[in-house]
């Protein structure tokens, strides 16, 4: 396999799980807006910026916060690279360069989604915004279902995994991230309300009570979302899922392979800190700092992945 194409392939499943991931951040602000420090209407729009880490971007297009430039920004807006029509857009484009090579579903669902969203204004938006993402979410998972269901088992899944799970797991991080550092010096019946809204935008809330029963406090809610193995959404899950598909990749070694084992040995570290992460290490003024050094460790690897896999002539995949 060809490196453009490997790089191609793991940005499908970036872009894709990013979509869906922006969608739920979105879910998960409007779970939380009516709180007490989100009333003020510049702040609590700024807040879902500053979560998906646009600030810059955004302030070179408008000069305040409001409910719709905001949604039109983030959702619709090509100019923005991370936005979700741009994400869509994109796994669209990586997937035309590969359409002889995958099956013809993907291009067919990626290509119908991109051409909806295309026609969508930030009006349909705001008529029922938990109807659209919701729909959002929808075709994201028929994307992942036709990729799960019909793909041949071989490097060319492997990579879509691979980004698919990083991706995950960073912005997994990203959201527990703007609800801890929102909740700073609040009570935890601030921080327990929005990490519900967590839990549900997830769809995780059923699966939690499942674990703790009645038990249903903050720290119970990040050591579930950060370190449960068995819930897909979870930070240690999609670590575990990582070091799986990066160890399956199939390397010619006989062209170096020290980029591909540095690679594997970043994602066995984080697999391994989750692992054997206790619940004293997300205690609450802790729990920030373990979140900042996952997503440190995640965007690590993500560089380490490029300069293995994409930008290095000598390694055959």
């Amino acid at each position: 396999m060809l490196n453009r194409n490997a790089e191609a392939l793991f940005w499908i499943g970036r872009y894709m799980e990013r979509a869906e991931n922006h969608a739920r951040l979105i879910d998960v602000h409007y779970h939380i807006q009516q709180e007490e420090d989100f009333r003020e209407e510049g702040h609590k729009w700024s807040r879902l910026i500053d979560a998906i880490g646009a600030r810059n971007e955004y302030l070179q297009q408008f000069e305040s916060f409001s409910e719709q430039d905001v949604l039109s920004f983030i959702t619709l807006d090509l100019g923005n690279s991370n936005s979700l029509f741009s994400c869509v857009h994109q796994a669209r484009n990586n997937l035309r360069t590969l359409r002889q090579q995958l099956p013809s579903e993907l291009w067919d669902i990626a290509n119908s989604f991109n051409l909806w969203l295309g026609e969508r204004s930030v009006a349909d938006i705001m008529k029922s915004p938990h109807q659209f993402y919701q729909q959002i979410k929808e075709r994201t998972a028929t994307f992942l279902g036709a990729e799960q269901s019909v793909m041949l088992r071989g490097n060319e899944w492997r990579f879509i995994e691979s980004g698919r799970f990083l991706e995950r797991a960073e912005n997994t991080v990203r959201i527990l991230q703007s609800v801890t550092l929102s909740c700073r010096d609040k009570d935890d019946t601030s921080i327990y309300t929005q990490l519900q809204a967590v839990l549900k935008s997830v769809s995780g809330y059923q699966a939690f009570r499942r674990y703790f029963a009645d038990a249903v406090s903050p720290d119970c809610i990040l050591e579930f979302l950060i370190t449960n193995a068995a819930f897909p959404r979870s930070i240690r899950f999609a670590s575990h899922e990582l070091e799986y598909h990066l160890s399956n990749i199939e390397i010619d070694f006989a062209d170096g392979g020290e980029g591909y084992e540095r690679v594997i040995r970043q994602a066995g570290k984080i697999r391994a800190e989750l692992d054997y992460m206790e619940k004293e290490d997300m205690a609450e003024e802790l729990v920030d700092q373990v979140l900042e050094s996952l997503k440190s460790s995640c965007l690590k690897l993500g560089r380490t992945m490029e300069t293995a896999f994409f930008r290095q002539e000598g390694i055959r995949i």
